[in-house]
């Protein structure tokens, strides 16, 4: 047997990241994420957060909305505050899986005006820090995160490599999308060798479904309106079924998978009212269907082929301009006509 050797993932990047570790410390750091944190958020907020710490570097992690209930399991005793939790101070922001600056949500882009490090892998992200690492190819911001501090030699605690593996597996869809290599595994096996734990992180996940979650999966489910010859499936969720269900909208985290995993599809779409909000999010089974350019034209932005966008709009008003807009997408991609 070959014995391969420990290599280093992100060469030009960890250099990089370690010049701006130096320029960070002696400061107080906000470690921002993005609305609505999904597990790659989290981790990688409680990942950097807690890396900064150990490394000298006072660090707290702050988001616009909770932690969701779901992930709440995986951030241990990592400072998380709110917005207005946070006391008042002099602080340097570092963004998290953030596209863009409104990603923070206006509350925390106002008090946060600049952001001196942005790490990312979203093909969509507009580089708007002083330091951007954003690499499109990665699977995960906990992907990237975790390379820079191997790279570095950094330590990373049980709590942190549990995090980062966290944001690695729900971002790959439990290692199912495209976007898994064998660079991806390499690091998630060195993960699991500082305290990362697969099985524990699946059952906090995957095994502790609520029933109102049920029963809101099923008003999706019926919901479904299929497009274009079945190539696109479209699921909605509307004002009242969280309240009849006793849910929140947290607990549609990945509704939008089923629409996109039926026979046939090339692109599934949740649509869900909140609050006099309508948010949409993109999924399609392969990349050239750049979906982040679909939700560019709602104002959002994404990965290829994962993306999302907010309107103030409701959704019947909306139904109909969505579909054409869908399907004019899909002739340029039929025709070839989408640029990288």
């Amino acid at each position: 047997m070959v014995k391969i050797m420990a290599e280093r993932y992100f060469e030009e990047e960890s250099k990089i990241f370690a010049q701006a570790l130096e320029g960070l410390r002696g400061k107080c750091v906000v470690v921002l994420g993005h609305r609505r944190p999904d597990g790659d958020c989290i981790g990688s907020q409680v990942g950097l957060a807690r890396v900064l710490n150990a490394a000298g570097v006072e660090a707290v992690s702050v988001n616009v909305d909770p932690v969701p209930r779901t992930l709440q399991a995986f951030v241990g005793d990592t400072p998380f505050h709110l917005p207005e939790e946070l006391p008042d101070g002099d602080y340097s922001a570092v963004a998290v899986d953030c596209a863009d600056h409104a990603r923070v949500g206006e509350e925390v882009k106002q008090r946060f005006p600049s952001v001196c490090l942005n790490i990312d892998h979203h093909i969509s992200n507009d580089c708007y820090a002083e330091t951007n690492l954003v690499l499109p190819d990665a699977c995960a911001t906990g992907e990237i995160l975790a390379g820079l501090f191997l790279d570095n030699d950094l330590t990373i605690d049980p709590v942190a490599a549990q995090a980062l593996y966290l944001g690695i597996a729900t971002d790959t869809g439990q290692f199912c999308y495209g976007g898994t290599t064998a660079k991806v595994f390499g690091i998630c096996e060195r993960l699991c060798e500082f305290g990362a734990n697969p099985s524990a992180m699946a059952h906090e996940l995957y095994e502790r479904e609520k029933p109102g979650r049920i029963r809101l999966l099923q008003r999706f489910l019926s919901s479904f309106r299929m497009e274009y010859g079945d190539r696109v499936c479209i699921g909605s969720l509307n004002e009242t079924s969280y309240a009849e269900t006793g849910t929140t909208s947290e607990d549609a985290e990945n509704f939008v998978d089923y629409a996109r995993s039926i026979e046939g599809v090339d692109l599934g779409c949740l649509l869900e009212e909140r609050n006099g909000q309508l948010k949409g999010s993109f999924r399609a089974k392969d990349s050239r269907y750049r979906v982040d350019k679909l939700a560019k034209q709602f104002s959002g932005g994404g990965h290829a082929c994962a993306a999302g966008f907010n309107q103030e709009r409701k959704l019947e008003d909306f139904y109909p301009e969505l579909v054409s807009a869908i399907g004019e997408h899909l002739e340029k991609v039929d025709a070839g006509q989408l640029d990288s």
